[in-house]
């Protein structure tokens, strides 16, 4: 290593891999494997090597339709120092016996593993983030949260630990990579690879994946936004009018009017749509059963919720799964 800690000329070529997984985002796999690419060309020699691996040797076709050519798993660790899975579409999609194997035997050979977009879910799947944190693509965090309880799930753009990574896909790769390069090359040579991209402001680990509630749901009234950021956390177990009113510091007639006034719709009708968003999520994207799915929403019974989401969306939960 230089004194900069950037590698010294003929260091050894850090190889990445890509497991990629039909329908996967092809932004989230560009933002990931980009930056190594000019960082290769800047540095004028090879200091990472990538390398994609599907199911079997061939191609992957993204969500776009671009195929991609893969080799067929690793079985041996070889050069490997992280592989990745890219994984986008739905939940349903991603059980994949062979790849939570490869990856499983991977981790024991001391590769480090990491997952992007959906990638995190099934680097879940395999049984290798019990008891760590994970970022994951905030679409997904739902049925994740439902599906791996003993996962610490955090709404951070990116999560390294140790030999851990998991990003929450669409433009965060690109500040994935930042830190990574930078962890090898030095800061400065990260911020060279970054201007490349025109990436000029490198968003940090914690940063939310997410717009602002604020600008989200078009308000600016302090109390209303901590109502609204309440109801999204609290979609399981929902707060009365009451304890939302006592939250934003007034009375429960004055946040009738607030809601009416700001987002034209009443209270119990925010409050409702966002748990049935919710729960369109989970019938997308988790096995939950429908009675499952209406209490992680926060509703009293299975046909509560059925008919409140006919009501909202036209069309029945078992419609909506189908």
């Amino acid at each position: 290593m230089t004194g900069e800690g950037r590698p010294a000329q003929g260091d050894r070529p850090q190889e990445i891999g890509f497991i990629l997984i039909p329908g996967f985002a092809l932004l989230s796999f560009a933002g990931a494997c980009e930056p190594f690419r000019a960082a290769n060309i800047l540095s004028g020699q090879t200091f990472y090597r990538l390398r994609y691996f599907g199911e079997e040797q061939g191609r992957v076709v993204s969500s776009s339709g671009v195929e991609v050519p893969t080799e067929d798993l690793p079985r041996q660790r070889g050069q490997l120092h992280t592989v990745f899975v890219v994984a986008g579409g739905e939940p349903t999609g991603w059980d994949r016996p062979a790849i939570h194997a490869a990856l499983r035997r991977l981790a024991r050979f001391g590769v480090r593993i990491g997952g992007i977009s959906g990638g995190p879910y099934v680097v879940a799947a395999a049984g290798l983030l019990t008891d760590r944190a994970m970022a994951i693509h905030w679409d997904y965090a739902g049925a994740a949260l439902e599906a791996f309880p003993r996962t610490r799930l955090t709404r951070a753009r990116y999560v390294v630990e140790a030999d851990r990574l998991t990003c929450g896909g669409g433009v965060a790769p690109l500040d994935m990579a930042h830190a990574l390069i930078a962890e090898r090359m030095g800061a400065a040579f990260a911020r060279r690879v970054s201007d490349w991209f025109l990436h000029t402001a490198v968003g940090a680990a914690t940063d939310s994946q997410r717009g602002s509630t604020a600008e989200r749901y078009g308000v600016h009234h302090p109390g209303l936004l901590t109502v609204l950021e309440t109801m999204e956390k609290t979609v399981d177990a929902p707060l009365s009018r009451r304890a939302m009113a006592r939250l934003a510091s007034v009375s429960e007639r004055h946040l009738d009017r607030l809601f009416l006034d700001k987002r034209g719709v009443r209270f119990s009708a925010q409050y409702r749509a966002i748990r049935l968003e919710h729960g369109r999520r989970l019938l997308r994207q988790s096995p939950l059963r429908v009675g499952e799915i209406a209490t992680a929403c926060g509703f009293s019974s299975t046909a509560h919720f059925s008919r409140s989401y006919r009501s909202h969306f036209g069309c029945s939960p078992s419609s909506e799964r189908r």
